[in-house]
């Protein structure tokens, strides 16, 4: 009985197995399956773009801090040329640098402020993908679990049908009624459900794995 039942399971998961992996381009998990390679991919490129856009964020800080600084040092330094006598050479290239430094300071401010907006932008846009890449998936469960089903009672009556004792090896059938169909009938309900989650919990594996 052991082993008609771990036959039985081999073949559900077979089954599933062919279907998550099917090559038929009319039915429609292949479709799917295509879409969400695709957007798994997609996802993948915006996730780069955000990493990317935060090391940017973070040299145009650093390039505005630095900015800033050189302002700052040019700023007291033209002060005390202006106060010392015969400095006046020294005083005027201290203000001509003060200048550019804070022009640069500011552009680097406002480059600052569209790279965050930037940002909140992808990001939101990433979260909208993401949410629609795991709806996809449970989509592709959906459809996985109704081609399984459909499948299934054919495969079990099949085993069923293999397995039963010959009549005429069989004793007492009013008190005994074909133990191994009773069997199979009362236990393929949980056969189903755990061949499922198995594929389901293979399934965010492989996801886990891509991200």
């Amino acid at each position: 009985m052991t082993d008609f039942f771990t036959k039985l399971k081999k073949t559900l998961e077979a089954d599933l197995y062919e279907v998550m992996e099917t090559k038929d381009k009319k039915h429609p998990l292949y479709k799917l399956n295509q879409y969400l390679r695709e957007s798994e991919n997609e996802v993948g490129q915006v996730q780069r773009l955000i990493e990317r856009q935060y090391r940017l964020k973070d040299e145009v800080k650093r390039e505005h801090q630095a900015a800033y600084d050189m302002a700052q040092k040019r700023k007291d330094q033209a002060e005390i040329a202006r106060s010392t006598e015969g400095a006046e050479e020294l005083y005027e290239y201290a203000v001509r640098e003060q200048t550019i430094y804070e022009e640069r300071a500011s552009r680097l401010e406002h480059m600052l402020v569209q790279i965050e907006l930037d940002l909140k932008q992808l990001e939101e846009k990433f979260t909208a993908m993401q949410q629609s890449l795991k709806d996809m998936h449970i989509k592709r469960l959906e459809l996985m679990g109704q081609d399984n089903l459909s499948k299934v009672y054919g495969k079990m009556e099949e085993l069923i049908e293999k397995g039963r004792v010959p009549n005429g090896k069989r004793k007492s059938s009013n008190r005994d009624s074909d133990p191994l169909d009773m069997r199979v009938r009362a236990n393929h309900y949980g056969m189903i459900m755990d061949t499922r989650l198995a594929a389901m919990e293979k399934d965010v594996k492989n996801r886990g794995d891509l991200s």
